[in-house]
């Protein structure tokens, strides 16, 4: 009687989040209704006489009425610009057609196979994790390749199917934030926030390297931790449990060809030869690659990564599709590049809106006014920056309970608190690293996820009772554990100020409230 209790509260508290999701708009159209309402906040602040002392500047800002003549020759003169000029875009463009070049090749997906091939058995679990993390520098393909390969993996070993895809899962989407590789996603999230920053300092910018030493030691830590949970608390539920077969026709894990085996070793050929070029281009003093003041951290190698990452996945992928067949001529290649870009239909859309919606919010000087005020209200409740922190993970983890979509969350994010935290010291990269994680460790149990629905069918392969409960259910421990590993290891990285990344502070030393 307890156990259909509790299982009829969680499904109405799922059913509720669920339908609070759902009601939510299309975030296209949720930031047309933004950029709207700033354009109606920025007259109400105007009438009001909203205003601020600028911290660095010392001048009065005035909040501007966007609903005037002005604000309406801003607008016709702008919106063609706001949307070909918003950061993100070009960077995400081009870093998607170098991975689209890689992924239509099939060099993604046959290294994920080798190295789920070559683990050993006791490693195994590890290597799925691990696996699942390292699938996101390319788009889906660890949601629909890796995930369904994990059910098989486990089930040859003797194991329960489930039990591997649930550690498939953790690492594909609960380690959303930690690679030892740049993705798409890292250039897209530095975009938003160099455009979130510009609010108070025009000249600051934010690369897209810019987490990408917490993001290291954070590949081995999800590793481990999701090692740990499903070895120990979620393998333990499964082991009397019975499954189905399934029809796995399509998912049978085979080993590699000659044709893939080669292909792989001349793509480890070009990438090894880019590595070397980059050193001999970034260790001497005067390298190529290096700054006019011989500087690394402000040098064209970071500047260039969306550049280099292009190239490097565009010539692998190439060399791998030639090896193998895939790629005929270079039509073929053409081709590829053009299927990646057919994925961003919907985010094109997106951006136009969300660039208005930014370029508004900035120009009206409602970012300002809100930050300095935002600012004060915080330094007035005197938290110490780790309590701040923590409070904004879990913030953001609440939000993707009901928005899916992390470039839009920090879309929206941002504008409003990476202005607040530079003026209280902190860097944006931080606010972006701390965003990370929240946004990490409940996409595992989020219902709006854009690929739940999918993980309930290869659960339900296995196991045909299988719903949004049996999900969470089975995640849950896994966005527990990830939440306070996470919230230990940034309350460490901080402690001991250790950089994010390359030219990646901990603390903005400029403007102060």
């Amino acid at each position: 009687m307890t156990t259909k209790t509790k299982t009829s509260l969680m499904q109405r508290f799922l059913n509720l989040v669920e339908r609070g999701g759902n009601a939510l708009p299309h975030p296209a159209t949720l930031f047309l209704l933004l950029a709207l309402s700033t354009l109606v906040i920025s007259l109400i602040g105007y009438l009001l006489g909203w205003e601020i002392l600028h911290p660095a500047t010392g001048e009065i800002v005035q909040t501007k009425n966007l609903l005037s003549v002005d604000g309406l020759h801003f607008i016709l003169d702008n919106t063609v610009k706001n949307f070909t000029d918003f950061a993100p875009l070009g960077i995400v463009l081009v870093a998607m057609l170098g991975i689209g070049i890689a992924e239509s090749s099939g060099l993604i997906a046959v290294a994920i196979r080798l190295l789920v091939l070559k683990a050993p058995r006791k490693m195994l679990t590890f290597v799925l994790v691990f696996a699942g993390i390292m699938s996101n520098m390319a788009s889906d393909i660890g949601y629909v390749l890796l995930i369904p390969m994990a059910g098989v993996i486990f089930m040859a070993v003797g194991r329960h199917p489930i039990v591997g895809m649930a550690a498939a899962f953790a690492g594909v989407s609960g380690g959303f934030s930690a690679n030892l590789f740049l993705g798409t996603i890292d250039p897209l999230l530095a975009g938003l926030s160099q455009e979130a920053a510009q609010i108070i300092d025009p000249n600051y910018t934010v690369n897209p390297t810019a987490n990408y030493y917490f993001m290291i030691v954070s590949t081995f830590m999800i590793s481990t931790a999701g090692t740990w949970v499903t070895e120990k608390i979620i393998a333990p539920r499964f082991v009397n449990a019975s499954f189905e077969n399934g029809d796995n026709n399509d998912d049978k894990l085979e080993k590699l060809t000659k044709k893939e085996k080669k292909g792989l070793l001349n793509a480890t050929f070009v990438f090894v030869g880019f590595t070397v070029l980059l050193l001999l281009g970034s260790i001497p003093e005067n390298g190529v690659l290096r700054s006019v003041d011989g500087s690394l951290l402000h040098s064209p190698l970071l500047r260039g990564v969306v550049t280099l990452l292009f190239v490097i996945a565009g010539a692998m992928g190439i060399v791998y599709g030639l090896t193998v067949g895939k790629f005929k001529n270079d039509a073929d290649i053409m081709k590829g590049m053009a299927e990646s870009m057919k994925t961003l239909a919907t985010y094109l859309v997106l951006v136009f809106f969300a660039a208005q919606f930014v370029a508004y919010f900035k120009v009206s000087n409602l970012g300002i006014v809100l930050a300095v005020n935002g600012a004060e209200t915080l330094q007035a409740a005197n938290l110490n920056i780790y309590v701040l922190m923590v409070l904004f993970i879990l913030f953001a983890a609440s939000i993707n309970m009901l928005m899916g979509s992390a470039s839009a969350k920090w879309a929206i994010l941002a504008p409003v608190f990476i202005p607040i935290f530079m003026l209280m010291g902190y860097s944006p990269e931080l606010s972006q690293a701390v965003f990370r994680i929240g946004d990490s460790v409940t996409n595992i149990i989020s219902p709006m996820m854009s690929f739940f629905a999918l993980i309930i069918a290869f659960f339900q392969k296995y196991d045909k009772d299988s719903g949004i409960g049996t999900i969470i259910s089975t995640m849950l421990p896994y966005s527990i554990i990830f939440f306070i590993s996470w919230t230990i290891l940034l309350i460490i990285w901080i402690y001991f100020k250790i950089p994010l990344g390359p030219d990646s502070p901990l603390f903005y030393e400029g403007a102060h409230i």
